[in-house]
């Protein structure tokens, strides 16, 4: 291997990983994706779930504070060390697998799910309903095993207000323009790192959600382009203001983030009107009832599964 190659590496921090775990990177990554093409559900949800929401929170952070400071830093004339320093501190041997996971994940789901949650809309929301349901215990539990008055209140607040919210009923606009757009893409984006939120589901409301799956499909470059730089732009402030959250704040913003979650499962109610009314079950309740104990069962797997890797490793050490 070359001295450039050694440097380039040690610049952005590169260190050799398995194979197995990039390919069990990506997969997560394509679960991440997965769900973020469903209104209503969260791919901050499903980071916790599986264990990368701090380590990606912290390199996007990161990363986003590094590509600011290639930019301004050079031009104040301080040259690029603490650009360097800080995408060194990105763990880019899991953040690239996952990125690679999630455009691979949202590219096919575009095409694969949406038509499928189209078609079986009460049995799509009763499976991720169970998902959803379940992880309510991730953030929950690292709260800590008490929780004080005030963060029960504001749970409780978060989880009212998240309610209301997906209660709004959806917008449509045909023929967005693009800065239009990026805005969207923006506020969207900042779903995707906050546990209960979903950034499809925000797309919907502003009535987006629909021509951003056909620029997808159709392969509408400037769409995807405007769409793409304005989820970093957003990503960038946001996730600096999340990260602070969670290293001031840490008990506080994750009893939010519970409230969040719990309110967010009225978007997935199964039976509603297009306008996001709730309805009394109806038809044949096998199917649905089904699903939901299987999207249940799936992610309290994946927490015993996780509670017995960390207990093993209490052990260990």
């Amino acid at each position: 291997m070359t001295r450039s190659a050694h440097g380039w590496r040690a610049a952005v921090g590169w260190c050799p990983v398995r194979p197995t775990r990039t390919l069990l990177d990506v997969v997560r990554g394509g679960f991440i994706g997965l769900v973020e093409i469903v209104p209503g559900v969260s791919g901050g949800t499903v980071a916790l779930i599986i264990g990368l929401y701090e380590t990606l929170i912290d390199s996007a952070g990161h990363l986003a504070r590094g590509l600011l400071r290639l930019v301004a830093d050079p031009i104040r004339g301080r040259g690029t060390a603490r650009a360097r320093h800080d995408l060194s501190a990105v763990q880019w041997g899991i953040v690239l697998p996952v990125v690679v996971g999630m455009a691979v994940a949202v590219i096919t789901a575009a095409r694969l799910l949406a038509p499928v949650i189209e078609d079986h809309p009460v049995e799509a929301r009763a499976f991720f309903a169970g998902l959803i349901l379940i992880s309510i215990a991730v953030p929950a539990r690292m709260v800590g095993e008490r929780w004080r008055g005030r963060e029960v209140a504001l749970a409780v607040l978060a989880a009212v207000a998240a309610f209301l919210v997906t209660g709004i009923p959806p917008a449509t606009i045909e023929d967005p323009p693009l800065w239009i757009v990026g805005l969207a893409a923006a506020v969207a984006i900042c779903a995707l790192v906050m546990p209960g939120l979903s950034g499809s589901f925000i797309l919907l409301v502003l009535g987006l959600y629909a021509p951003t799956l056909d620029a997808l499909n159709d392969r509408n470059l400037a769409y995807i382009a405007v769409f793409g730089l304005g989820a970093v732009i957003g990503l960038g402030g946001f996730v600096q203001v999340l990260r602070w959250l969670l290293r001031e704040h840490r008990r506080i913003t994750l009893a939010i983030m519970t409230g969040l979650m719990a309110g967010s499962l009225r978007a997935l109610w199964p039976w509603q009107t297009d306008e996001s009314a709730l309805l009394a079950p109806s038809g044949s309740l096998t199917m649905p009832m089904t699903l939901f104990a299987i999207g249940a069962a799936l992610v309290l797997t994946l927490l015993i599964a996780e509670a017995l890797v960390h207990r093993r490793r209490a052990v260990i050490t």
